[in-house]
């Protein structure tokens, strides 16, 4: 019996116009034997959660860069449970200030990675926490 393969939504939330570093994590997560649906640009919390729910994924990955976290980050986590989706681990990585990431843990968010993660960080993390 082949082992289920986690599905990863990898999404930028906000007006964001640079996505290489979501592409680089994208690549990783798929070269570590995951399922990668990536949203591309400027996306609304309600269309991440709307993508998340539609494609069954186990984790949802937001990339932000713009300084908009705090108002865009909560929302998504809120709107997955909502929608019955409050299993979903929700992580975030960015240009995001280390006095920032208590109140998105308080507010959902599992893990939030700043510049310079290694992606198999990442990706042991997302093993560790969807078995």
């Amino acid at each position: 019996m082949s082992e289920k393969k986690i599905r990863v939504l990898v999404a930028k939330a906000g007006l964001d116009g640079h996505d290489r570093g979501a592409k680089v994590i994208s690549q990783a997560l798929k070269d570590a034997g995951m399922e990668v649906i990536y949203t591309g640009l400027r996306q609304a919390p309600e269309q991440i959660v709307e993508t998340a729910i539609q494609e069954d994924v186990q984790v949802v990955g937001i990339s932000i860069l713009s300084g908009a976290h705090m108002d865009l980050l909560p929302p998504v986590v809120e709107l997955l449970r909502s929608q019955d989706a409050g299993d979903v681990l929700v992580i975030a990585g960015g240009v995001i200030p280390k006095e920032d990431i208590p109140f998105l843990k308080e507010a959902g968010i599992a893990e939030v990675y700043t510049p310079g993660t290694s992606t198999e960080e990442i990706i042991n993390y997302i093993r560790e926490q969807v078995s």
